[in-house]
C-alpha cells in the first residue's frame, strides 16, 4: 500500500512559480507561467491573485508580473537577513576600518528598519545603534535606503493608516515629502540623515531580482561628515562595499 499524498496542489504550484524567477527571468506573463507548469491560465488565475494579493508578486502589466516586496519581507526574511548578514559582515567591517566610522547594515520589516550587524567606531566620538534596534523606515538615512525600491503607489500602500509626524525634523512630516524625498534619493543612490549632531549616509543592497533587501549606512559626528569632499568619499566608499556584497549575493 502506497503512502498517502498530503500534497496541497495549489500551495505547489504557487511556490513553483515563484521559483520560475532569477536573472534572467524578472518578469513573466500568466501564459508563460501556465505554459512552464503544463497547465490552463484559467487553472492558475486564483493562485496568481492570492500571490499578487498578499505582495508576493507585483502586477507591472497586463498579466504580466515580477517578484513583489514580500518574497523578502515577511516570510523569507529571517533566511534572507543571515545569509545578508554572513556576507556582508567582512565588507563592513573593511568600511569601518577604511572611513573610521560607524557602519551597519538593516533590512526592512514592514515601515521599520532592524539593525541586524554593525561595525562599532574605532574613534571615541561615534554613533553606534545597537543590534535589533528598530526606527520607523522615514526617519533614518538606512531606512529611506530600504524604501529605495519602492514606487509612490507602493509608500502610499506601505503608509497606510500610519502617522508619519510626530519625529524630528528633518524626518519627513507628510507622505508628499516623505515621496518627493525617496524620488530624489532614489534619482541619487544614496539618502542622507542628521540627527543629534551626527550624520548619516546609506545606500541600498538588491538581490539577484533587483529587489532592495538590505542597506548599509557610515554615521559620524557633524564635524567629521559637514565637508562636501569628504561626503563624495565616503558616498563613493559606501557604493563600491555596496557593489561587492551584491556581486556576493549575485546582484548586480
Amino acid at each position: 500500500m502506497s503512502e498517502k499524498d498530503y500534497t496541497v496542489p495549489a500551495l505547489q504550484r504557487g511556490l513553483r512559480i515563484l521559483e520560475m524567477f532569477d536573472s534572467q527571468r524578472r518578469t513573466m506573463s500568466q501564459a508563460e507561467m501556465a505554459e512552464q507548469l503544463g497547465v490552463s491560465t484559467s487553472s492558475l488565475y486564483r493562485i496568481v491573485q492570492t500571490l499578487t494579493n498578499m505582495q508576493y508578486l507585483n502586477k507591472i502589466g497586463t498579466n504580466t508580473y515580477t517578484l513583489g516586496t514580500q518574497v523578502v519581507s515577511r516570510g523569507f526574511s529571517y533566511l534572507a537577513s543571515r545569509e545578508i548578514v554572513e556576507v556582508a559582515a567582512p565588507f563592513i567591517t573593511r568600511l569601518r576600518d577604511s572611513t573610521s566610522l560607524s557602519s551597519h547594515l538593516g533590512i526592512r520589516d514592514g515601515a521599520e528598519t532592524l539593525y541586524v550587524f554593525r561595525a562599532l567606531a574605532l574613534q571615541r566620538l561615534s554613533v553606534n545603534v545597537p543590534l535589533g534596534t528598530r526606527f520607523p523606515c522615514h526617519t533614518t538615512a538606512m531606512g529611506r535606503a530600504l524604501l529605495m525600491g519602492m514606487t509612490p503607489a507602493e509608500l502610499q500602500t506601505l503608509y497606510q493608516g500610519q502617522r508619519i509626524d510626530g519625529y524630528p525634523v528633518p524626518a519627513p512630516q507628510t507622505m508628499p515629502e516623505l515621496i518627493a524625498q525617496c524620488e530624489k534619493e532614489r534619482s541619487q543612490g544614496w539618502s542622507q540623515h542628521y540627527s543629534d549632531y551626527s550624520t548619516a549616509l546609506a545606500v541600498p543592497i538588491r538581490n539577484f531580482t533587483g529587489n532592495v533587501v538590505a542597506a548599509i549606512n557610515i554615521s559620524g559626528p557633524d564635524p567629521v561628515m559637514n565637508s562636501d569632499a569628504v561626503r563624495q568619499q565616503l558616498i563613493d566608499a559606501l557604493q563600491d562595499t555596496a557593489r561587492e556584497i551584491m556581486r556576493q549575493l549575485g546582484g548586480y
